[in-house]
């Protein structure tokens, strides 16, 4: 019988803690979609882009290696497919607490010094960051806007060259969005994310 009980507990934990921090869409999900407030004090969501085809949502944050040597190309996303109804909206998964390098204030400071071209969003309590599944910054969901709503076209890597250092690279995201213009659905929907681990803040 106690065996049984501890089965139990031991189970009933692993799915709380899934729950806690979602399991990650998937290609064919519906986008979940949300109010954030942006570094300029507004709220930001789906809405915002009424001539929007779809989005680049990116998981990202100001401090981790990976995320600092993705910064140019999120930036270049923005500029090359916003005009082509792709933007991209930028959101920091991190609890400030956990990560006491990503406050909003250090948001804000970040976005203007950088020139962030799109929405950089702060998601108070990680209800979105846990809606969407992200693990990792940066985490990538590429999403199309629909008859039937906002749908997941591909989730992972922005690329396969986390290090910066290819000379050849694949441009995942560059070649899910040409797909998307075509008419086509992508050849490649999910890839690895590679980036650190979301930063949530230690249960009392």
């Amino acid at each position: 019988m106690k065996k049984i009980i501890l089965l139990f507990a031991l189970a009933l934990s692993a799915f709380l803690a899934q729950a806690q921090t979602g399991t990650t869409l998937k290609a064919g999900d519906t986008a979940p979609d949300f109010k954030l407030k942006n570094v300029d004090n507004k709220e930001v969501s789906f809405g915002s882009f009424p001539n929007a085809k779809g989005y680049i949502v990116v998981f990202t944050c100001n401090t981790c290696p990976y995320a600092v040597g993705y910064e140019q190309r999120i930036i270049d996303l923005d500029k090359k497919f916003k005009s082509q109804g792709y933007p991209v909206i930028a959101i920091n998964p991190n609890d400030p607490e956990a990560s006491t390098a990503d406050t909003f204030n250090k948001m804000q400071d970040l976005a203007k010094e950088k020139k962030y071209p799109f929405p950089y969003l702060f998601d108070a309590g990680q209800k979105i960051t846990d809606e969407y599944g992200a693990k990792r910054t940066p985490h990538i969901f590429i999403v199309s806007k629909t008859a039937k709503g906002n749908v997941v076209e591909y989730v992972g890597a922005i690329d396969n060259d986390p290090e910066g250092t290819k000379t050849e690279k694949v441009k995942y995201a560059e070649d899910v969005i040409a797909s998307l213009k075509s008419g086509q659905k992508p050849a490649v929907t999910q890839t690895k994310e590679i980036g650190c681990t979301v930063k949530r803040k230690a249960k009392a």
